[in-house]
């Protein structure tokens, strides 16, 4: 081959062989069977069986984006952690997404939103796995599957189902803070540039002293929040369902890059063991009033992936990717994360997914961990450690002051605790009559009656009330009037002719 073959591009396998043609197999004659050693085409139809990696089991629909996250103020009092040192500019990752839905789902339905963040840090990777919503569903990992499955499709009929939803919500009492969010504006944010995005979860800070702090992370939008209603979010989800994904890219493309402030709540250690709730019950917010916010940087998103599946697919976050100067809290539902997470990606992609460029820290890597499936960044020899062969060692001194907290007591097998302030539906019941304003709440009664009247069973529907009026009596009143009033509009001849076979069984009844 010449050189100014060479110069050419050109069409190669997998091993960076020419191949010799683009549009025919090998084949005996023209007219012939193909043959089984055309390896080029075995290769290509090997490798589109095993395109898709296995999607995520939530937050599978999604889109993200490269940034900078830049420290703007002085939060070292607080932490020792170098990516939040005064001026720090550390590269990062933004994956968006929703919960529920499968790959291929609208992106304007009504459901949380993933706000999961990699920064890459000159300590390795640092990663926060958030949602739009400072609350959860749940506060104890043992709920956790349930709760998905409950979102996901029937095992009968394949068919999602918001009776099964309601049944599990009005089961699980903790779950009403999340779903006032989830029922009321934010539940449909405008686009992904327009929402929040929060820790949710309590973390642990340590500053350089060994001082210990428990905060929260709030990412505020610089976009401002806007969101649709349920009758926009429906009309966008039937003409573009990948509206979110196509906004963020084309205004990245165009140079409109959108911003998020970051702000903390820093709670002193020893105050947690007083506070008037449990710091760390995923299902509640700490009162700005309490604890207010700090401002801490900016996170800028400013680069579009250059290909979805190895930047944005692939992509890893795991809370348990925490440097130093950063830790986990006693709350359960994020220990239960430290675990599954990075578990979720050893099954999805692999034993060596951060062996991956976008799951790779900028950072030097001295592990001694090796070999398996895709592995191609061994230290070498030796491979054991204590060694007297050069091989690295831990510095503790280099980890920092350790982010750990102390406890005691039996093994059990119960909730949280109960404190003073500790109830499952006031914190929303706060929201509903002081946060929300009148047409809020006005879109929240109608966003209830809506979903309520998609299938769910009567008796699930008058639990549904009940949960509603723990939350606010007069918002489970109307609630419960506009369903009654809605199954009251309905013709009994058009429902005869929309499902004759269930009205055949109502007349055998």
């Amino acid at each position: 081959m010449s050189e100014k073959d060479t110069a050419k591009v050109y069409t190669t396998d997998d091993a960076g062989i020419p191949v010799p043609s683009d549009e025919h197999s090998l084949t005996v004659g023209p007219d012939g069977p193909i043959l089984l050693n055309d390896a080029y085409l075995i290769e290509k139809m090997a490798a589109f069986n095993r395109e898709r990696v296995p999607e995520r089991q939530p937050h599978a629909k999604g889109g993200g984006a490269f940034g900078v996250f830049e420290v703007t103020e002085d939060v070292s009092a607080y932490t020792c952690a170098d990516v939040f040192q005064p001026g720090r500019r550390t590269e990062m990752l933004a994956r968006f997404s929703t919960v529920a839905g499968e790959r291929g789902s609208p992106d304007t339905w009504r459901d949380p939103r993933g706000f999961a963040l990699k920064f890459y840090t000159r300590h390795g990777n640092f990663d926060l796995v958030g949602n739009n919503t400072p609350i959860f569903f749940v506060r104890d990992p043992m709920k956790f599957q349930d709760f998905i499955r409950s979102q996901k499709r029937r095992a009968d009929n394949n068919l999602r189902d918001h009776d099964m939803q309601w049944d599990f919500w009005t089961l699980s009492p903790e779950s009403a803070h999340q779903v006032t969010w989830l029922m009321g504006d934010r539940g449909i944010p405008r686009s992904w540039r327009h929402m929040n995005g929060y820790s949710s979860h309590t973390y642990l800070w340590v500053n350089a002293d060994g001082a210990k702090f428990w905060v929260k992370y709030h990412f505020k939008t610089d976009q401002g929040i806007e969101f649709f209603t349920q009758d926009e979010g429906d009309q966008m989800a039937s003409m573009d369902t990948d509206y979110h994904t196509r906004d963020l890219w084309e205004h990245i493309d165009a140079g409109e890059f959108p911003s998020w402030t970051l702000s903390m709540q820093i709670m002193p250690f020893e105050e947690a063991k007083t506070y008037r709730f449990n710091p760390f019950d995923l299902t509640k917010v700490w009162p700005h009033g309490d604890y207010p916010l700090h401002p801490v940087g900016r996170m800028t998103l400013n680069r579009n992936p250059a290909d979805y599946h190895t930047e944005i697919e692939q992509a890893a976050f795991e809370p348990s990717n925490a440097v130093p100067g950063t830790g986990p809290s006693p709350d359960k539902m994020l220990l239960g994360r430290w675990f599954s997470y990075p578990d979720a990606h050893r099954y999805r992609i692999g034993a060596n997914y951060k062996e991956l460029p976008v799951n790779a820290p900028r950072s030097p890597r001295h592990s001694y961990t090796k070999d398996g499936h895709m592995r191609y960044h061994n230290a070498g020899d030796p491979v054991y450690v204590p060694n007297s062969k050069g091989g690295p060692h831990a510095d503790p001194a280099l980890a920092g002051p350790q982010a750990v907290w102390h406890t005691d007591g039996e093994m059990v097998r119960q909730a949280y605790t109960r404190r003073r302030d500790d109830d499952d539906w006031g914190q929303a019941g706060t929201m509903v009559r002081e946060v929300l304003d009148d047409a809020a709440r006005d879109r929240l009664v109608n966003n209830i009656v809506g979903h309520l009247l998609n299938g769910v069973t009567e008796p699930v529907l008058v639990r549904a009330f009940d949960y509603w009026r723990n939350v606010d009596k007069d918002l489970g009143d109307r609630v419960e009037s506009g369903v009654r009033a809605k199954q009251g509009e309905k013709d009994p001849k058009a429902e005869q002719q929309a499902n004759p076979a269930r009205s055949s069984a109502q007349r055998k009844a």
